[in-house]
């Protein structure tokens, strides 16, 4: 049975690899389709092409691509609204087609942190996605963007607290939050050792970042067996947004 197909939301282009490289490519591997929905960033941007260069690597569809301005970067979007202020109506909107054309059975997202640093466009990003999932299934809602359609589950990239011994001592020195959460809130632990090879490729395909010596420019620098350590392991809260039913192993992530 091939994995679930899956759609992943990410707000900056270089998310998608560092926090879901390994789930894209090892669904990918399973015979599952993969997309994924990028909130920030225009097309015709150098950081869009390192985005479809990272999605080769991972096996997913070429990039789905909101085109707001990333919060910090008005020349990210030269013309168009900040993520964060754009409408929401009109952001749901816009994912919700992506939902309905796309049709996963599984979205993944940011956690409601935004992620180990709390970014202002991740936690933004996470709020728009649970809202649009819902909005998906309901036929009055967004009935411009097509037919409904409703996802059965909602996969948070998120890290628990027992990862801060991995992370710590690289983001202690950059002054970076550690916003993570329980580890018996952490409902599906994927290993992804066998497809580190492509997320890190997918990852370094970001050079952009790697040049401004962001998440990427650090991965470029460790050792293979740090990066193992960091990047080796996935971790997410599921919400079902479906009665549970006996086909609710169809909607599992890959483990």
């Amino acid at each position: 049975m091939p994995a679930p197909t899956l759609l992943a939301v990410f707000a900056h282009p270089d998310d998608e690899s560092l926090s879901a490289g390994g789930t894209l490519a090892r669904h990918a591997t399973s015979g599952a389709r993969t997309a994924v929905v990028t909130a920030t960033w225009g097309a015709t941007t150098q950081r869009a092409a390192e985005l479809a260069e990272a999605l080769r690597v991972l096996g997913a569809e070429a990039p789905r691509m909101l085109g707001y301005a990333d919060s910090r970067v008005p020349e990210s979007a030269p013309g168009r609204a900040r993520f964060l202020d754009a409408p929401l109506d009109e952001s749901i909107g816009q994912l919700v087609a992506h939902i309905r054309e796309f049709r996963p059975e599984i979205v993944v997202t940011h956690d409601a942190y935004g992620g180990l640093t709390g970014h202002e466009d991740h936690v933004h990003t996470h709020r728009v996605t649970l809202l649009a999932v819902h909005a998906a299934g309901l036929e009055r809602l967004y009935p411009g963007a097509g037919a409904p359609w409703q996802p059965s589950a909602l996969y948070l990239a998120t890290h628990p607290h027992s990862a801060t011994a991995a992370w710590g001592g690289h983001l202690a020195p950059t002054g970076k939050a550690m916003l993570t959460v329980p580890d018996e809130t952490v409902t599906a632990t994927v290993d992804v050792t066998p497809w580190l090879e492509q997320k890190v490729a997918a990852v370094l395909a970001h050079q952009t970042e790697v040049e401004r010596g962001a998440a990427p420019g650090l991965i470029a620098g460790l050792a293979p067996a740090e990066r193992e350590l960091l990047l080796s392991t996935e971790w997410y809260i599921r919400h079902d947004l479906v009665p549970a039913s006996a086909s609710a192993a169809q909607t599992e992530l890959a483990v």
